[in-house]
């Protein structure tokens, strides 16, 4: 039996993780913001904000031999602003790794993700774990990743007792996902940019949520790519959702959005091309062959399983 902590739980992967640990004998503890739905029974949940010292008061308390750390802003909400974002993802990550050294805490897994890599015109095809993380600074989410992996790499070198899986994961997709990639989807027709396939690579959640598991139970200790097999362009995502596909050049792109932000009309300025261009496309080897886990979906699959549910 493993005492385990969960941050983040309330999350759609937090809650698939709890599913997963529920017929266990591990002692799990919950902690977000609010207490996740259908909490299992058995199961304590403590309120933790890991912007605050909640982390070093209730990990001293709890005493978990294993963290897992899903706090994260992967889709910040309207109204969100950057230093909130670094606060939750940089900042708590910290506080959290912190509390778990003082606290004599055995492993901490922690949820990085392929924009840690960066959307940049030279990344290899597909990326390993071996290739550098460079994020990108104009993203948020990919910057404050790259950050949190410059971290974990120190912890790894100053306190090596703190064994860590870092996963760094794919598009997650799962029944009932709704976010800023999944909006793109929704939409009558697919954006290109002209030239590029934009290409994406799935996880399923409840794959993901079998990879955290074995993560903070009986797994191996390292750095892993978290994606199903193969990868899905433009094109096949339009020919699966029987849609047009507008292509754009780069150029006429950037400068559409480069006016459209600033009068409102858009969320996104013009470094969202990239975001399009240079999806990172990640190698599972290591996922299967390393860390012991061939995922039950391919991309392929995860993609008509999110696309049945949300009637696209």
């Amino acid at each position: 039996m493993t005492r385990i902590l969960i941050t983040g739980a309330a999350g759609m992967i937090g809650r698939a993780l709890l599913e997963e640990l529920a017929d266990t004998d591990h002692e799990v503890i919950a902690t977000d913001l609010n207490a996740p739905a259908n909490l299992p029974a058995g199961t304590a949940f403590h309120k933790m904000d890991v912007t605050t010292d909640d982390p070093a008061r209730v990990i001293s308390e709890t005493r978990p031999e294993v963290i897992v750390h899903l706090a994260s802003i992967v889709t910040p909400p309207r109204g969100s602003t950057r230093d909130l974002e670094y606060a939750v993802d940089v900042r708590g990550t910290e506080n959290v790794l912190e509390a778990a050294l003082a606290a004599g805490t055995r492993r901490l897994v922690v949820t990085s993700s392929g924009a840690a890599y960066g959307y940049h015109p030279d990344n290899p095809v597909p990326l390993r774990e071996s290739d550098p993380v460079r994020g990108n600074e104009a993203f948020p989410y990919s910057h404050h990743k790259r950050l949190v992996e410059e971290m974990l790499a120190e912890a790894r070198d100053t306190d090596p007792e703190l064994e860590q899986v870092v996963l760094r994961v794919g598009t997650v997709l799962g029944q009932g996902t709704e976010n800023q990639i999944t909006a793109l989807f929704h939409k009558p027709s697919l954006l290109a940019v002209t030239g590029s396939e934009s290409p994406f690579v799935f996880i399923w959640s409840r794959d993901l949520a079998r990879i955290l598991k074995r993560a903070a139970t009986d797994g191996p200790t390292g750095i892993f790519n978290v994606a199903g097999d193969g990868a899905l362009g433009v094109t096949d995502l339009a020919r699966a959702m029987g849609k047009p596909v507008k292509r754009i050049p780069a150029w006429v792109l950037k400068s559409a959005l480069a006016v459209a932000k600033p009068l409102g009309l858009s969320r996104y300025g013009p470094e969202q091309v990239r975001f399009l261009q240079y999806r990172p496309v990640l190698a599972n080897d290591a996922l299967k062959r390393e860390f012991g886990y061939v995922p039950e979906k391919t991309s392929a699959e995860v993609f008509e399983f999110w696309r049945e549910r949300a009637g696209v």
